[in-house]
């Protein structure tokens, strides 16, 4: 299992997530506010710096995903100006669904079901 972190502009959200939803067994998101600001920004000569807004999306996903999702991110978010974002994707050791029990890709995958 992968963690995919993707910043990226906030007016790009709605875009990626109607892509990422197209992708087939797509697990799903979360989304979150953040502020930030990277190299090119500092380099500006302001006095002020301003911390940017920004939309981080987390997924984990089967390593077979990945791939796909970040080239759908990458193509999505693109708009070829300067804070487009950034895209990291690191390895995932454990994952516990709290409800059940259920580990690892069961606790991302499991079928839904009424319990």
């Amino acid at each position: 299992m992968k963690e995919i972190k993707a910043y990226i502009q906030p007016f790009m959200l709605s875009k990626v997530t109607k892509a990422l939803e197209g992708i087939p067994e797509f697990p799903g998101m979360s989304v979150y506010d953040v502020r930030g600001l990277g190299r090119g920004k500092l380099m500006q000569k302001v006095r002020v710096v301003e911390h940017v807004p920004k939309l981080k999306i987390e997924i984990v996903a089967k390593d077979e995903m990945v791939d796909r999702i970040v080239e759908t991110i990458q193509k999505y978010a693109h708009t070829g100006n300067m804070g487009d974002g950034k895209i990291f994707v690191s390895s995932v050791e454990r994952a516990v669904r709290i409800r059940t029990g259920e580990r690892d890709e069961e606790a991302i995958w499991s079928p839904l079901r009424d319990e």
